[in-house]
């Protein structure tokens, strides 16, 4: 695995950094090593034939023309061809290079980006959920319900930060509590299982609401993830009851990983759901189902949790990068284009 060592790895500023995701792309400019994020102008991928006449849009708005570009993409990073998972974008680095001027391309997992933003988030970026302290230099994690359920650690070892995504999201997701077992013979299979995404994600929760509504014998018709959440903020019992089950199988997925990674740097929670429940999140249900770790509930509850309330952390992660690579090892194997390369192929 090429590794992003200091010897090996720096960046052409300005560095042009991206997440792009299956509705918006976002857009920031890090003009040098020092320097602010420069938030550009974001757009709907619907409202683009591609991330290059995006790119161009949100350079609009100034007069500095990136030499790097560091993007992060729903997906995995499988060649020169990277289609979007919720869109009908097709990323292909070697045509960025060509149509934007651009010296180097490196495409990234979107939660590998989160991941990246962890070790720099401010005590004003975060929310704590419950108790426990967070040890510096210490194993983190994100996990982040959006359209689906995203998961990535963040490993210190020998001085350096490590990001590793994954599919935590799709571990399994059983009944626990005298409610999930009214619950989760409810619950549609995909495959013969219940994963965690499933359930605790935009995508999942008109499912879960469906077994809640069944099993308390009452007729709702939730068509999306928003309308759930307008329906408890309205005091409707299903949405309500589904919001508080969605909590507790957050927190007890949360807890898992927490435990599996001994993450005493902290579990964050990230993704669109997240701040949009997070009176359900801060309410009891998810603290206590994290710490519901027997025979470990002592270590368990001396990890902290947090939501992140940074409305771009992505982006951050994704700049901290492009100013500091030698902080980070990152899996640039099959994941980096350069213009000198492409133009002796």
């Amino acid at each position: 695995m090429s590794m992003s060592l200091p010897s090996a790895t720096s960046f052409a500023f300005p560095v042009l950094v991206a997440d792009i995701g299956g509705t918006n792309a976002r857009f920031a400019l890090v003009d040098h090593a020092q320097a602010e994020t420069d938030l550009l102008p974001s757009a709907a991928t619907a409202d683009h034939p591609d991330i290059v006449s995006a790119i161009k849009a949100a350079l609009s708005a100034t007069d500095k023309a990136p030499r790097t570009a560091i993007v992060a993409v729903a997906g995995p990073v499988t060649g020169d061809r990277i289609p979007l998972t919720n869109a009908d974008w097709v990323i292909e680095p070697r045509k960025m290079i060509a149509q934007l001027g651009l010296d180097d391309v490196v495409i990234l997992n979107d939660f590998e980006a989160q991941a990246l933003a962890l070790p720099g988030l401010k005590d004003s970026d975060t929310e704590q959920i419950g108790s426990g302290k967070a040890r510096p230099d210490s194993t983190k994690f994100v996990l982040g319900p959006g359209t689906g359920l995203g998961a990535a650690a963040m490993i210190h070892a020998a001085d350096t930060w490590i990001p590793v995504p994954g599919e935590g999201g799709h571990v399994e997701l059983g009944p626990v509590s005298a409610d999930d077992y009214r619950i989760w013979p409810h619950i549609e299979r995909l495959g013969g299982r219940i994963g965690a995404e499933q359930v605790l994600s935009g995508t999942g929760l008109p499912r879960l609401a469906r077994a809640v509504a069944a099993s308390m014998t009452a007729e709702r018709n939730f068509s999306s993830a928003a309308d759930i959440t307008e329906a408890a903020d309205a005091g409707d019992a299903v949405a309500v009851k589904t919001l508080e089950v969605f909590a507790g199988g957050l927190g007890r997925v949360a807890g898992d990983f927490a435990l599996s990674l001994l993450a005493r740097g902290g579990v964050y929670l990230t993704g669109g759901v997240t701040l949009h429940i997070a009176r359900f999140l801060t309410g009891g249900a998810f603290r206590s189902a994290f710490e519901a770790k027997a025979p470990h509930e002592a270590l368990v509850g001396s990890i902290p949790t947090f939501i992140v309330r940074h409305p771009n952390p992505a982006l951050e992660g994704l700049a901290a990068f492009a100013r500091t690579p030698h902080r980070f090892a990152v899996d640039m194997a099959g994941r980096r284009w350069r213009q000198e390369a492409q133009a002796s192929a």
